[in-house]
């Protein structure tokens, strides 16, 4: 481990002064009292500077006797190597637990070190073969990248990590100087991630329709996501939110055929539709109900409170449904009409506030 790499060999000229014929070697022996010139002081070396160390290292064993004739020991064997070297424990740790999880009873790495490390493999792998366009198809992965990105779906998860994935994957495309819109491949990866999501949590029986229907805001912060699926769910199968996915299924096909005619309904500014007291009661109810529940839920959202932000749409349940029961939305005069379309779709937009109720399916 602590030898130097091919065509790297130190010449005598450079040595510093005091430094032998062993002044090659970054890390010193087990037991040497003083540390190498270039190590950072004892008690100051930062969970960054451990993870690159580790990073450096973690492949060394694969070309030893030892994993050569068992692989199954890599990361095994390369954890006692650094050890015998001299190595932080941390680092060592992570040599081991880098290749972990390599199936799903396997132990999550946990250690900070060792976390940072078995994630940048994966996603460098991850990268790297979507890079050159071998991703798997269909049955075939002989990489075993759907193993790697359900292994950094683990570890973010296990770990509470608040790591959005279009990050995850723009930090691992770096060296390349391209982000996740500026790269196809990127977003294959950004995607192939979700995808394994999905999977995942479908046999913790989280519906993909409703991962799908809050990914569809933006958001990829696995945490935050799979906590506002949850509330989404509890909510969607409550008479409550039954019934508003239905209302809101029903709007959306009114605004939907609405926005396909030629001609574009007459009436007041967009800005002034849907709003006030005007009209027929329900209408005034309804949008008194929005103007309640539309500030409360993008409140809620705000603060990472999706139960309450449910809790505010399941104001709109009993407005919405007296609004279509008492209403008629295309309404002869012209006014009405483009009012009365006004107040569907400040509904519409309310409930995009929590999640894009178009992709829920039933």
């Amino acid at each position: 481990i602590t030898s130097p790499r091919r065509g790297e060999v130190e010449s005598p000229a450079k040595r510093g002064p005091g430094e032998g014929s062993d002044a090659t070697r970054a890390i010193p022996s087990p037991g040497s009292a003083a540390p190498s010139p270039t190590s950072p002081p004892r008690g100051e070396v930062s969970v960054a500077d451990l993870a690159e160390r580790a990073a450096r290292l973690c492949k060394a064993d694969l070309v030893s006797a030892t994993v050569g004739e068992f692989p199954e020991v890599q990361g095994i064997a390369g954890r006692y190597l650094a050890l015998l070297a001299g190595e932080d424990p941390a680092v060592a740790d992570a040599i081991r637990d880098h290749y972990k999880p390599v199936g799903q009873n396997d132990d999550v790495p946990m250690a900070p070190v060792s976390v940072a490390v078995a994630l940048a493999d994966k996603l460098d792998t991850l990268a790297k073969f979507f890079d050159i366009e071998q991703g798997p198809t269909g049955s075939r992965d002989p990489f075993a990248l759907r193993r790697a990105a359900l292994g950094v779906i683990a570890i973010i998860l296990t770990n509470g990590l608040r790591l959005p994935l279009s990050a995850a994957v723009s930090e691992s495309l770096r060296p390349r100087s391209r982000g996740v819109g500026s790269w196809p491949q990127g977003q294959q990866l950004h995607s192939f991630l979700f995808d394994r999501l999905k999977i995942q949590q479908r046999e913790d029986g989280i519906r993909h329709d409703l991962i799908d229907a809050v990914f569809a805001l933006g958001e990829d912060d696995v945490i935050l996501l799979l906590d506002r699926v949850r509330a989404l769910q509890a909510f969607i199968a409550s008479e409550d939110g039954t019934n508003l996915l239905a209302g809101y299924k029903r709007a959306a096909n009114i605004l939907r055929i609405e926005s396909a005619r030629a001609e574009p309904t007459p009436g007041p500014s967009r800005e002034r539709e849907g709003r006030g007291g005007e009209g027929h009661p329900a209408e005034v109810s309804l949008a008194a109900a929005l103007d309640a529940a539309l500030p409360a839920a993008s409140a809620a959202v705000g603060a990472e409170d999706f139960a309450g932000a449910m809790a505010a749409l399941a104001g709109l349940r009993a407005p919405v449904d007296a609004f279509f029961a008492d209403v008629m939305v295309n309404d002869p005069d012209a006014a009405v009409r483009s009012r009365r379309l006004g107040l569907l779709a400040r509904f519409r937009d309310a409930v995009h506030e929590v999640a894009d109720f178009s992709k829920i399916e039933g």
